[in-house]
């Protein structure tokens, strides 16, 4: 199985930059409510996840270098939903959303697809 890249995992940097790029340049100037509201939120996995799995391997929390799977995956998209839109509003001036809670999980579906497609290949393969 291939080694994964965690920070320097190609979906991590091209996430990085697009967050980046709808931070400062993209949502000042258009009035999008997609790219003010949920594009950010579709960026959270793939984005952070590749840093705090790192983090993990790191502290010895994490015992193999494969990409994440869908349990991996779907444990820390349940943690950070729960944390950042139900105890977070109690803590901050933040309000809950469930459309955020639904851009976490498209894009945690779409990390899967991309950091599993080795074996999603071999498996439709005939």
């Amino acid at each position: 199985m291939k080694r994964f890249a965690y920070g320097r995992d190609p979906l991590c940097l091209a996430g990085c930059a697009l967050y980046v790029l709808n931070r400062w340049a993209l949502k000042p100037h258009l009035a999008s409510s997609f790219l003010r509201g949920q594009f950010n939120d579709l960026l959270l996995i793939p984005c952070a996840l590749p840093w705090v799995l790192w983090l993990q391997r790191k502290l010895g929390l994490r015992t193999h270098d494969a990409p994440p799977g869908a349990g991996e995956i779907a444990f820390h998209l349940v943690v950070w939903s729960v944390l950042f839109e139900v105890i977070g509003p109690h803590l901050m001036r933040v309000t809950g959303d469930p459309l955020d809670v639904l851009a976490y999980a498209v894009g945690a579906v779409l990390a899967l697809g991309w950091w599993q497609r080795d074996g999603l290949r071999r498996q439709f393969q005939p």
